[in-house]
């Protein structure tokens, strides 16, 4: 139900406590005390009918009985209790409560299910059961147990550890952290980690996302809302239950090297948050973004008074990817005139053991203001020769003037080894992030970097497949029907060999042959060429040949080609006496000895559904261990980034005397195979092992296929499979027009900004002032890319493109709601193509798609002077009403309960 009702939760004007107790140590005393202590405005009730008054509050027998309608509940009352009082609160019209500390049980007849199904009878949100509670500084809201209240800040935390959040309450009053938020979600009945990331993600007080996550409830959503929110402000993460092995027995070696952890890796980087390891990580985390914004480089300048730290913090920076900023001829110069000589003379700039307050002073001034570092690391190392307070308070006095002279600064990042609290409450006051190590300062600052690159990796443009890439995917679909519809679980080599040749994956030619005679007929052409063959068992029941020696290499005559038939049958025979023997394959072998061995594969995860692999093949695969994974659908980009993650990227490259692989060429097959993941849910595991890749492109050698009756993990039309919903390819039109006009329709592509950009151009000023409800002077990049990257879970946008000219021609999109009943719909049209029927065949476009998704209804806003949006509105079958704040905007609403509305 993502943000429905969440800010009344949240923001409440009343609060009631169901269960409060004036005993010793309950639960309900401490949340009553924590909600008084934190000086809450609004009206506080208290619901006990065994008790008078608590702590000097009345409390009364029924939430009835308070004489006002809280926003938001606070159930402490033992779990049997709670679905009745769901009941009542949401017959009451109570927007939401938290169930805190109670065990209520799991699916159907539990009392968690009875009291999910009474919230959503009245649309009432939960949070919990199983959690600590919400703690919101600036609300003056402590609906919690937490022993502190943390102060007022911009940083958000969701947990689904009650003790993780409040550890990080204690420890952000410690360093003066705050925080817009802290929401302890427990077991999820309702409001989930998804609803929590929508809800800090449009919240304008928050400016970075904390998450602690033990596993997702519903990966589509929150991939989804992850993705959305990531694009707008930092979403930190720390997963536990790293080392945990997935439950399944893997049937393939991408199965098997595809772990449970290593997938949600694959989709937190997939979603553009920055995964850290353990709660110091998290903490230093929060150190940072609560305090300082990223840098626009990764050019690190270091100013230390220890030579050998400031080598340490080089090292760790260039090992995480960052640069050792160069010092520029001008401060380079500066620095000889305020240092003494035996300054380091280049970065880190080590002004020696004997520096002073002054010295220090001197040298940051310059740095700060040299254009060619991004960022700041300070570093002293106590000595006897100067104090470490007066240090720390001259970096902050001009780190302090400098930020008051700049829009935009540069972020400054401490390390006073060794030094006392007094010397960190001096940082702490000033704002600027302060470690123990320089460890802990570099990494926190690679963070930030991270965090810009994902954000700006999130926007940019794809590029395009090659256009002759068009998958056959009915003959693909005909091959694993076949194999479902028979009850098998794995596709032959031959049924492999013709899926392969669907989506255009090249494969070494495969031949089967039921005995020796015909294996034999069949190698005859390639024997008469001088190529070498190999013969391997055909048996469905058989996956790993090598493991019941069923295959011979290296045959080069006839008769090697009938021995090894008959050796291979009988081994097989012998080792798997239940296996059925269809005969054997005969295939030549590729000698290509400077082509490099990859394994491919597509993997089923249960929470995140199809995975794809890549990594350095052969028969030592697992003890290799050199794997990555990425969450589909890909493109060419993806498809590079998942490849640079493995050891073996760099074997893809040319060295000494083997030239480089072919551009491309491995991408590709893995967008191939993303491909076939979307088209195809039947494809439960996939590997090619191995895959060789030369200069001349790639060649599977040998791939394993299983297949089952695909399952839904998601609801929504089309694919059912994917936690990123694919590109909706089904949803392509071709439209003909008044006068024969031709219009393809088809879902908006990233792809698409530079031909959106060319139509905004010809768009008229009045026109966007229309759409936009202001003048639109320019279209940036991130703006026009806000438009192009589509999340298909939760919006559609539908690009007309004139087939003769290949020009845009308009644009309409559809967002859902929070609840996902309704749609707001935008349309756009070039100027002068108006009135030609392209609105209105976009709009019903537009209503069809929504009644697909099971939208309820689709509005908008329109401006009342525009009279031609109106008039094609109400011919549609939309209702046109006021809207009360906003007299010059009308809202228009379309029932999608039937089809009444007006498809001619």
């Amino acid at each position: 139900m993502s943000t429905y009702r969440l800010s009344n939760l949240l923001a409440p004007r009343a609060v009631a406590v169901v269960g409060a107790s004036p005993r010793p140590a309950s639960l309900g005393r401490a949340v009553l005390g924590n909600l008084r202590a934190a000086g809450f405005a609004g009206q506080i009730g208290v619901v006990n009918p065994h008790y008078r008054e608590i702590d000097g509050v009345a409390a009364v027998d029924r939430l009835g009985d308070l004489g006002f309608v809280p926003d938001l509940l606070i159930i402490t009352a033992p779990a049997s209790m709670v679905p009745k009082i769901v009941t009542e609160a949401g017959g009451l019209g109570v927007a939401g409560a938290i169930i805190i500390g109670s065990e209520m049980g799991r699916g159907e007849g539990s009392f968690a299910e009875a009291a999910n199904h009474a919230a959503r009878e009245h649309g009432m949100r939960l949070i919990g059961p199983n959690c600590l509670g919400i703690m919101v500084p600036g609300a003056q809201l402590n609906a919690s147990f937490a022993a502190h209240m943390p102060r007022r800040g911009h940083l958000a935390l969701i947990s689904q550890s009650g003790a993780i959040a409040a550890g990080m309450v204690d420890w952000a009053a410690e360093k003066r952290i705050g925080f817009s938020g802290i929401v302890s979600i427990g077991d999820q009945l309702d409001v989930d980690i998804a609803d929590m990331l929508d809800y800090y993600a449009g919240d304008i007080d928050t400016r970075a996302i904390l998450l602690y996550i033990e596993a997702v409830k519903d990966a589509r959503k929150f991939m989804s809302a992850a993705r959305a929110a990531a694009r707008i402000k930092p979403v930190v993460v720390v997963k536990s239950g790293r080392m945990a092995q997935g439950a399944k027995a893997a049937a393939t070696h991408t199965g098997a090297l595809a772990g449970s952890d290593a997938v949600y890796d694959a989709a937190f980087r997939r979603a553009g948050m920055l995964r850290v390891y353990d709660l110091r990580e998290l903490f230093d985390c929060a150190e940072t973004l609560g305090r300082v914004s990223a840098p626009r480089g990764k050019r690190l300048a270091i100013l230390t008074n220890g030579g050998g730290i400031g080598i340490l913090a080089v090292d760790r920076l260039v090992e995480l990817g960052g640069i050792a900023a160069t010092l520029s001829a001008s401060a380079r110069k500066q620095l000889d005139d305020v240092l003494p000589s035996t300054w380091s003379g280049s970065n880190p700039v080590d002004i020696a053991g004997d520096a002073d307050a002054e010295r220090y002073a001197a040298a940051l001034g310059v740095l700060l203001a040299d254009p060619d570092n991004d960022a700041i690391l300070v570093m002293n190392v106590q000595t006897a020769l100067a104090a470490p307070g007066d240090i720390a308070g001259a970096v902050t006095k001009l780190v302090n003037d400098d930020r008051a002279k700049r829009m935009l600064f540069k972020p400054v990042f401490a390390v006073w080894v060794g030094a006392d609290d007094a010397v960190s409450n001096i940082f702490d006051a000033a704002g600027i992030p302060n470690y123990l190590t320089e460890d802990d300062a570099v990494r926190s600052l690679m963070h930030l970097v991270k965090y810009r690159e994902a954000a700006q990796a999130l926007t940019d443009v794809p590029p395009s497949l090659p256009k002759e890439f068009e998958p056959d995917t009915d003959a693909a679909s005909a091959i694993v029907e076949r194999a479902v519809a028979e009850g098998r679980t794995w596709l032959d080599p031959l049924e492999i060999s013709g899926l392969f040749a669907a989506y255009q994956i090249a494969m070494v030619p495969t031949l089967a042959a039921a005995d020796a005679d015909q294996a034999v007929a069949w190698a005859a052409p390639f024997l008469a060429q001088g190529v070498t063959l190999v013969v391997k068992v055909l048996s469905r029941d058989i996956t790993h040949k090598s493991d019941v020696g069923g295959v011979a290499l290296n045959l080069t005559s006839a008769e090697a080609v009938r021995a090894a038939v008959d050796q291979v049958l009988a081994r097989a025979k012998q080792l798997r006496p239940d296996a059925r023997l269809e005969g054997v394959i005969v295939q030549p072998m590729l000698l290509r000895p400077k082509a490099r061995e990859l394994i491919l594969g597509i993997a089923d995860d249960p929470t995140f559904g199809p995975v794809i692999a890549f990594g350095h093949g052969g028969t030592g695969v697992e003890i290799i261990n050199d794997k990555a994974l990425a969450l589909p659908p890909l493109d060419l980009k993806l498809a590079a980034d998942l490849i640079e993650r493995t050891r073996v990227a760099r074997l893809l490259r040319a060295y000494r005397d083997v030239p480089a692989v072919k551009p491309d060429a491995v991408a590709l097959t893995l967008v191939k195979l993303s491909q076939m993941a979307a088209d195809l849910p039947q494809i439960h595991e996939l590997d090619i092992n191995p895959l060789l890749a030369d200069e001349n492109g790639v060649v599977a050698l040998d791939a394993r296929v299983a297949v089952r009756k695909p399952e839904r993990k998601f609801a929504g039309s089309g694919n059912a499979t994917f936690a990123v919903r694919p590109y909706p390819s089904q949803w392509q039109r071709h439209l003909v027009l008044k006068g024969g006009w031709r219009i393809l329709a088809r879902p908006m592509r990233p792809d698409d900004e530079p031909a959106l950009h060319e139509f905004l151009q010809r768009v008229t000023k009045e026109d966007l002032r229309l759409r936009f409800f202001a003048a639109m002077k320019e279209f940036s990049h991130p703006f026009i890319a806000r438009l192009t990257q589509i999340d298909y879970a939760r919006a559609m946008a539908f690009i007309a493109i004139d087939e003769e000219t290949n020009e845009t021609v308009g644009v309409v999109r559809i967002h859902s709601d929070s609840i996902y009943e309704s749609g707001e719909y935008a349309i756009l049209l070039r100027s002068d193509l108006k009135g030609r029927g392209l609105g209105w065949a976009l709009m019903q476009l537009i209503i069809e798609y929504a009644r697909s998704e099971g939208l309820k209804n689709v509005e908008g806003q329109v401006l009342r002077e525009n009279t031609v949006m109106l008039k094609m509105c109400r011919a549609l079958g939309f209702e046109v009403g006021s809207d009360r704040s906003e007299p010059e905007i009308c809202k228009v609403v379309l029932p999608l309960g039937d089809k009444s509305y007006k498809s001619q």
